[in-house]
C-alpha cells in the first residue's frame, strides 16, 4: 500500500524543522564573532538544535502515517537514529564555524552531513519494521540522498557563508522546507506490506498524535532554553564595550547645543540590523567575495561594501593592503613572521588576528615599519 499522512501531523513536522532551524542559525552565526570560551557551547548548541529539530521532524513525519494498525518503534534502531543526526551535524557546525572558509570545506561538510541524515532517515524507518515489511522505490531513496545533501548545504550556508548576512527568518524558511523535502521525498516512495494486528498487550502506550505532541513539546523547550541562554542580548551586540564602537543608524541625532564630534564610520550588519562600525577602532579588513568582514580587535563585522570601496574611505597614511585580500591598521602591527610559503603580520588585538603579506608588499612594509620604530 502506498501510505497517506495526517495533515496535522505534517504541519507540525513543519513547524518543529522551522523551530529548530531558526534557532540554530541564531546561535551559528555567533560563533565566527564569539571569543575563544563562548564557541564551543555556541557550536554544542547550535549542533543539538539542528539536530534536534532535523531529527524531530522526521520523527513527527513517520508518526504522521495513517496505517490500519497501531504504530510501534523499536528503541534501539531509533535511539541511534538520533545519535547519527546529532553527530553529522555537529561535526558539519563544528567544520565550517572552526575551520578556514572554503568552498572545499563546505561541500565535504554537506556531503557528510546529507549523507549521515539520510542513514538517520532510513534507520529510523527500520524502527517501524514491527508494524509493516516496508520497501523502498531506487528512485526516491536516490532523490533524497541528493535532496538531504542539498538541505545541508543550504543549512550551511545561510548559517556560515554570505547568505548568514540574510534574515534568520528567510533563512530558516527555506532550510525547514528543505528538510521536510527530503524526508517527504523518501516517503514518496515507500510501500508498506501490513503485518498482523497487534494483539491489547503489544500495543504501545501512547497514540501516534500524543507522541508527536510529547516529543515536539521537548524539542521546543529544549532549543528554546538554547535560545535564551547562549544567543547574546540586543545591548551585548550594540556595545562591546571599548574596542568596538557601534552605533546604531535609527539612533536619535545629538543635541544641537551640544553637538557631538563626527567620526568617520562603514556600515555593518550584524542579526539583521544595519549599524556603523568607528574607523578609529578598525583593525583589518579582510574580502569576503563582494563583502568584506571588518575586525576591531575583538570582533569580526560584515560589511555589505566591497574591499575597493573600503580602501576608498580609509587613511592611507594610517592603512594599507598589505594582500590583495587583506587591509590592516598600520599602527596596530605588532610584528611580522616569516612562514615557508610567506610572510605575515601578526595585529595588536585583544584577540589574535593574522594577516598574509604579498611578495610585493614585504620590502615596502618593512621599511614602512623601521622608519615607525625610528621614528619613535
Amino acid at each position: 500500500m502506498v501510505p497517506a499522512h495526517a495533515p496535522w501531523l505534517v504541519a507540525l513536522s513543519l513547524l518543529v524543522a522551522f523551530q529548530g532551524s531558526y534557532v540554530g542559525l541564531h546561535l551559528a552565526r555567533q560563533i565566527g564573532n564569539a571569543r575563544a570560551r563562548s564557541q564551543r557551547a555556541l557550536i554544542t548548541g547550535s549542533a543539538l538544535t539542528l539536530a534536534l529539530g532535523i531529527w524531530t521532524m522526521h520523527f513527527v513525519g513517520m508518526l504522521a502515517l495513517e496505517l490500519p494498525v497501531a504504530i510501534d518503534f523499536l528503541v534501539l534502531p531509533t535511539l541511534i537514529s538520533f545519535l547519527v543526526c546529532v553527530l553529522v551535524v555537529g561535526f558539519a557546525v563544528f567544520a565550517v564555524g572552526t575551520l578556514s572558509p572554503s568552498r572545499m570545506h563546505a561541500a565535504l561538510a554537506s556531503l557528510f552531513m546529507g549523507g549521515g541524515i539520510v542513514t538517520m532517515h532510513y534507520l529510523g524507518m527500520y524502527a517501524l519494521h514491527t508494524s509493516a515489511h516496508m520497501t523502498h522505490d531506487p528512485f526516491f531513496v536516490a532523490a533524497s540522498v541528493v535532496i538531504g545533501i542539498g538541505a545541508s548545504g543550504t543549512a550551511l550556508w545561510f548559517g556560515f557563508g554570505p547568505g548568514a548576512k540574510r534574515s534568520v527568518l528567510l533563512s530558516a524558511v527555506l532550510m525547514a522546507l528543505a528538510i521536510s523535502a527530503m524526508h517527504y521525498t523518501a516517503m514518496a516512495g515507500l510501500r508498506l506490506q501490513i503485518h498482523d494486528a497487534m494483539s491489547p498487550a503489544d500495543m504501545p502506550a501512547l497514540s501516534p498524535g500524543l507522541l508527536a505532541i510529547v516529543v515536539s513539546v521537548v524539542a521546543f523547550v529544549v532549543s528554546g532554553l538554547f535560545l535564551l541562554t547562549l544567543v547574546p542580548s540586543r545591548a551585548e551586540v550594540a556595545v562591546t564595550g571599548p574596542v568596538a564602537v557601534v552605533t546604531e543608524l535609527a539612533q536619535e541625532p545629538a543635541a544641537e547645543s551640544h553637538p557631538a564630534p563626527q567620526h568617520k564610520t562603514l556600515p555593518v550588519e550584524k542579526d539583521g540590523r544595519r549599524l556603523q562600525l568607528d574607523i578609529a577602532r578598525l583593525v583589518a579588513v579582510q574580502a569576503q567575495a563582494h563583502y568584506t568582514s571588518l575586525f576591531d580587535g575583538e570582533l569580526s563585522w560584515f560589511c555589505p561594501l566591497p574591499i575597493s570601496e573600503v580602501e576608498a574611505q580609509l587613511d592611507p597614511t594610517v592603512f594599507a593592503r598589505v594582500h590583495r585580500s587583506h587591509i590592516v591598521n598600520l599602527d596596530r602591527i605588532a610584528a611580522i613572521k616569516k612562514t615557508a610559503d610567506s610572510d605575515i603580520v601578526a595585529m595588536m588585538a585583544k584577540i589574535p588576528y593574522q594577516a598574509p603579506v604579498s611578495r610585493s608588499r614585504r620590502s615596502w612594509l618593512k621599511q614602512r615599519l623601521d622608519g615607525r620604530e625610528t621614528a619613535a
